[in-house]
């Protein structure tokens, strides 16, 4: 007897801007100090993007190419081009505040130099800012699983092809709060490098290069007043001069 006819089950991707919510369209209070709008809607686009690309494919009864493009490894990419794009401008805002403040107080160019981000410090930074996304990086692993599941599904297994679609959207909204952890972490920033802001605001220039150049001259000064009024002895090349 032959084994019964499987019928892969169609792959349906579902409309995603709806889990997206605030990543598409943003609701806050007080705008980041480092504009990310641009960052935001690229994020954004490029999901809704794979979710076109999947749905091209699903046309196309593509099954493998559908999974691929809402895979695991497209999301990743998106989320970690966000916050590589996001980590170099805040790193650069705060680099800019540094050389502000220090010309501002007429601190030498060496030294605010000297206080600028490092490469360690910049990486610890876009590490602080993708902090939020574990969640979102746990529904990855869980959409995965359900689409190592629904690869091998039959017409049969509504179940499993449901539960792949809950996957996506699950990961949608995971990404809007990882998106909204990133702001949040943005802001941070800015508090984590207040003090360094405070303590160049502080600077002020050494005051023993003015002794260093003036207390000689003063001294000078003072002995000529007295050697002219008559307190002193004017020595014999300075009495020729003034024909003492």
């Amino acid at each position: 007897m032959s084994a019964p006819l499987k019928i892969p089950m169609p792959l349906r991707v579902p409309e995603l801007a709806p889990s997206l919510g605030r990543l598409i369209v943003p609701r806050r209070l007080a705008e980041p100090w480092v504009p990310l709008e641009d960052i935001r809607e690229e994020l954004a686009t490029r999901v809704l993007e794979l979710g076109g690309e999947g749905r091209v494919a699903a046309m196309r009864e593509e099954r493998d190419q559908v999974l691929a493009a809402m895979g695991r490894a497209a999301w990743t990419d998106a989320w970690e081009r966000a916050v590589r794009r996001a980590a170099e401008r805040v790193a650069d805002a705060l680099g800019r505040e540094i050389e502000f403040t220090g010309r501002r107080m007429r601190m030498p160019r060496r030294r605010w130099r000297q206080r600028l981000l490092s490469g360690t410090e910049k990486r610890a930074i876009a590490a602080r800012l993708a902090t939020g996304g574990g969640r979102f990086m746990a529904a990855l692993d869980e959409l995965d699983a359900a689409a190592a599941r629904v690869a091998d599904a039959s017409v049969l297994d509504k179940d499993a092809h449901g539960a792949w679609q809950e996957a996506l959207r699950t990961a949608a909204r995971r990404l809007e709060a990882a998106w909204l952890a990133l702001e949040g972490a943005v802001d941070e920033e800015r508090r984590r490098w207040a003090p360094e802001f405070a303590d160049i605001a502080a600077w002020r220039p050494p005051l023993w290069p003015v002794f260093a150049l003036w207390l000689p001259f003063a001294v000078a000064l003072v002995w000529l007043g007295l050697v002219l009024g008559g307190y002193l002895p004017a020595p014999p090349w300075l009495a020729q001069r003034l024909g003492f």
